[in-house]
């Protein structure tokens, strides 16, 4: 337990008694949302295990200036925060310095725990390989950012050996265990996590040996809390989690994870050293999943919306799926599929579906929920389904792919709010301009409708208000002063500042463009919950390929595909 303690998420494991099942999460997404000790709490035991100072973080706040809905003027914006993280050895050497200049935050807190929680990332990543060169850590500094100094590479040359046995389990959090002997028990309830949600589960953790037939206890807890989707346990508790529902036991065995984390766990390391003497040991993992939660942003919006505003978007991709007889629909930031299983359930005009996303972990809930969903339709041989094939691709939407050029329907349904503002218009630019589908359906949160939402949400939404409380300008509408609906949104736009985006690119790429959307009324203020714009090509029939596209056709493929399905022919 002490060597876990001194790895950069020992304290997170050790605060939450779960060694070997919660893992520091990817992400500070609310102080609501986060269980166990905060990320600043974890990184000053980590300094305090390793012989350092109590880190130094100051915090400093500026007016954000942005473009006008005209781009000709800028604004101010909201207040903002950076933060900046410095560690010392005791002798007020400076060792490491963090200092994200581009990275603001709309609350103070926020910039202390996620600028916390990089820092210790990063650490992470040393010990995750301990024979790192210093060329490589470097690197890795100025990929994220870090200042390291000369002072903190003796400290870290001399940190190779407790590395070397810590380094194992930190390793343990990315390696790829396998479970075997998979299955489920109990009826499905149909509630079933999903990203953002709070899962609580019970779970048991035993050393298995099949050669003595014997099983060691090794950890357990009746009621452990955690946020689904955020790396905040093992991938392999996370993977048996998304596939029951609420109710349900999921049992798998695993190779033996590093014994040091197999000992900080143990109540006996005795008893479990002489287990793990014996040959076939292996890992025995029993969860129920008790309870889940849904994000604030789903509880707000079933207050007010029958049926919830995801449906209601899917509902409007099928009518027009529907009017244009499209054959190949590709859906720009899938996420965990839910919009292309949606569409599944309907007859349709499709015969290919397409996923692309950049996280690897949503994909493969993705794989699993299609594959399911297809070999399911084509065992009842529903001749509604036209079905013929489906791939799920690893890929930034802002990057070109040539094979998805020229598509009949592509959707983008509450994404591009998780970019940068500047990357929606790149986004916006490359759809349009390289991918040029026939049709191009986007959709994203309007701002003005906030005020609606927060004030008809029920009190469960307010969880956080401790560390952000509201004042007179957030519950007065015209002030336009409402949090975001999502913790994860870098921005929301309002109408004129959605179709000043959304025309200009039309104009620029020869589309025609219409306004619309679902959750409100479009001559009720303030319009819609969430705003769609419908890009339609204006030579719909088929284009001669750009002169730079035909150069990289067969070579322009940087989506790496991770799954796959073809409908075996009769």
């Amino acid at each position: 337990r002490i060597i876990v303690n001194k790895m950069p998420g020992g304290a997170y494991k050790l605060s939450r008694n779960a060694v070997l099942v919660a893992k520091l999460p990817a992400s500070f997404t609310a102080k609501s949302n986060w269980r166990g000790s905060l990320p600043r709490d974890v990184l000053c035991s980590f300094c305090r295990s390793n012989h350092f100072s109590e880190p130094a973080v100051s915090v400093q706040s500026t007016r954000e200036q942005t473009l006008s809905v005209s781009t000709e003027d800028l604004q101010q914006s909201a207040e903002a925060f950076t933060c900046e993280v410095k560690i010392y050895s005791r002798s007020q050497e400076l060792i490491l310095q963090y200092s994200p200049r581009e990275e603001r935050h709309r609350k103070q807190m926020d910039a202390i725990q996620r600028t916390c929680l990089k820092v210790l990332h990063w650490l992470n990543s040393l010990f995750e390989k301990p024979d790192m060169s210093s060329e490589e850590l470097n690197l890795l500094s100025e990929q994220f950012s870090f200042c390291s100094t000369d002072q903190f590479l003796k400290r870290f040359t001399s940190y190779r050996s407790l590395q070397k046995v810590g380094g194992d389990a930190a390793a343990a959090d990315v390696m790829e265990y396998e479970p075997t002997l998979f299955n489920i028990k109990g009826q499905s309830s149909g509630v079933t996590p999903s990203s953002g949600c709070l899962a609580s589960i019970r779970y048991s953790v035993s050393l298995i040996s099949e050669e003595r037939i014997e099983k060691e206890f090794l950890e357990s807890r009746e009621e452990f809390e955690f946020e689904f989707g955020n790396e905040a346990v093992t991938s392999q508790v996370e993977a048996a989690i998304a596939q029951i529902s609420v109710g349900q036991t999921a049992c798998f065995r695993l190779e033996l994870l590093p014994v040091d984390l197999i000992l900080a766990a143990a109540d006996d390391p005795a008893a479990a050293l002489s287990l793990l003497s014996s040959s076939n040991c292996k890992m025995e993992y029993t969860a129920t999943l008790l309870q889940l939660t849904e994000p604030p942003e789903d509880r707000m919006e079933k207050a007010l919306f029958s049926p919830p505003l995801s449906k209601q978007r899917v509902e409007f991709a099928l009518q027009h799926i529907k009017e244009s007889h499209a054959s190949l629909l590709v859906d720009f930031g899938c996420g965990s599929g839910s919009l292309l299983d949606s569409l599944l359930s309907y007859p349709t005009s499709l015969e290919s579906i397409v996923g692309v996303d950049i996280s690897r972990r949503s994909l493969s809930r993705a794989a699993k929920l299609l594959h399911t969903k297809l070999n399911k339709i084509l065992g009842s041989d529903s001749p509604s389904c036209k079905i013929k094939s489906a791939v799920l691709y690893d890929g930034s939407i802002a990057n070109f792919d040539s094979r998805l050029y020229g598509c009949d329907l592509a959707t983008c349904l509450e994404v591009i709010e998780h970019m940068e503002e500047k990357e929606a218009w790149f986004f916006g630019e490359v759809a349009l301009g390289y991918f040029r589908p026939k049709i191009l359906i986007v959709s994203t949160p309007n701002y003005e409708y906030n005020v609606i939402l927060q004030k008809s949400a029920p009190n469960s939404t307010g969880e956080d208000q401790e560390d952000d409380p509201p004042d007179e300008e957030e519950n007065n509408p015209s002030s336009m002063t409402c949090k975001f609906r999502n913790h994860d949104h870098k921005f929301e736009w309002t109408r004129p500042q959605f179709e000043h985006w959304a025309s200009r690119l039309a104009a620029e790429h020869e589309y025609g463009v219409e306004f619309s959307g679902v959750g409100g009324a479009v001559d009720v203020e303030p319009g819609f919950a969430s705003q769609i714009a419908i890009f339609k090509r204006q030579q719909q029939e088929e284009e001669e390929k750009p002169e730079e596209l035909v150069v990289v056709e067969g070579t322009h493929h940087p989506y790496i595909p991770i799954w796959e399905w073809t409908r075996e022919e009769e």
